[in-house]
């Protein structure tokens, strides 16, 4: 589906701020673990916390394809940013999708405008991505819910008011997850039964925080379940996912463009044997395998989205997209590296930076050993003989 004028006048304005932002000042914040205020505030003003919101409530409400040529430019320039809005949309989106009337009401505008901003929580520190075995229990008291349990490795926890938790509100349901519901969890620090623990350290995506989520007997109204109706939760979450997948796909295209384009112009600049390194076939064959594979990668995570704008079902495709284009980005940094030489295992060169981040986009939203779970159990779904 082709983007619409208004759709690629804001993927321009975001690769204004990007460049003009964002690149000149990004390892202020990004060497110390800063967490980048200035610019989540800028993006609040721009719009990019309302991308999936209807404009009825005050959204820019652009295609999923918009919406990921969006997370790739913010993460050209710095992947944390595109971080900073992937949960949030994802929530964004479930509300959209499955949300009461009055759900939609009382969080789209504030999330449309970043005021409220929002956080998925499924990863558990026993379970990973094995969501089945989940042990956060939402059990019923009074005319609403206690939630007992812990999450992990929840992106921009600290920031957000309003949480997606998956949890399980019917533990005799066989399979597990026919008792999983998704509560909306309005959360802040003198929230009763709540804790966030510190920021988790990590290797690359700094700046926006990763922490643990701490329940105990915390107590939410009966109408914080997502839709009105308890354990339908699995389902709207997988779909859910589909987003999620596709923007952290963009995100490694993000991550792997910045990283090819560091590449391109270096080996222009740097010589060796008396012409630019480009020009020697060893480093020219990374060049066109790295531009190759990264073409290959856009294209997936487009296919993905342009299924999901169609409303079909799109969890093989945003699996696929997902697997290759963070597989992609990590080769692609890894090869920017080679062809830096030594320059690239130093900070004063972006490659290092860009060589950090790509494993997030492995390890996130799903291992990629899950995704090609995924992908395996719908072809044979899709195929069957």
């Amino acid at each position: 589906m082709a983007l619409t004028q208004e759709e690629q006048d804001m993927i321009a304005l975001v690769r204004d701020f990007v460049d003009q932002r964002v690149a000149p000042r990004v390892r202020e914040f990004e060497h110390d673990d800063i967490y980048p205020e200035e610019f989540i505030e800028e993006m609040k003003t721009l719009g990019f916390f309302g991308l999936l919101a209807p404009a009825e409530y005050g959204g820019v409400d652009v295609s999923t394809a918009c919406f990921a040529a969006v997370c790739e430019e913010l993460a050209r320039g710095w992947m944390s940013l595109a971080g900073a809005i992937g949960g949030h949309s994802v929530i964004t989106y479930l509300i959209k999708t499955f949300g009461t009337t009055a759900q939609r009401e009382r969080y789209l505008p504030q999330m449309a405008d970043g005021s409220l901003r929002a956080t998925m929580a499924l990863t558990e520190p026993s379970g990973g991505s094995d969501l089945q075995a989940m042990r956060t229990v939402a059990r019923p008291a009074g005319d609403g819910y206690l939630i007992t349990g812990s999450k992990t490795w929840i992106s921009n926890a600290a920031h957000s008011g309003l949480i997606g938790l998956l949890c399980i509100t019917d533990r005799d349901a066989q399979p597990a997850h026919r008792g999983m519901s998704v509560l909306l969890v309005e959360c802040g620090p003198d929230s009763p039964g709540f804790t966030i623990s510190k920021k988790l350290p990590k290797l690359g995506y700094r700046g926006v925080e990763a922490c643990e989520l701490v329940f105990e007997a915390m107590p939410v109204p009966a109408d914080a379940v997502l839709g009105g109706e308890p354990n339908r939760g699995w389902g709207q979450m997988m779909r859910g996912l589909e987003v999620g997948r596709i923007q952290v796909a963009a995100r490694a295209l993000g991550v792997g463009q910045a990283a090819l384009d560091a590449a391109t112009r270096y080996a222009q600049e740097r010589e060796s044997f008396g012409k630019p390194i480009w020009q020697h076939q060893s480093v020219g064959n990374l060049l066109a395998d790295m531009a190759t594979k990264q073409q290959a990668a856009r294209l997936l995570t487009r296919d993905a989205a342009d299924k999901l704008d169609r409303g079909e079902r799109a969890d093989m495709e945003a699996g696929m997209a997902k697997l290759f284009a963070s597989e992609t980005a990590m080769a692609i940094a890894l090869d920017a590296v080679r062809v830096h030489g030594g320059y690239g295992y130093s900070r004063e060169y972006d490659v290092e930076r860009y060589f950090r981040d790509a494993p997030l986009m492995i390890v996130g939203e799903g291992t990629n050993e899950i995704q090609r779970n995924v992908i395996a159990a719908q072809l044979i779904a899709r195929n069957r003989i």
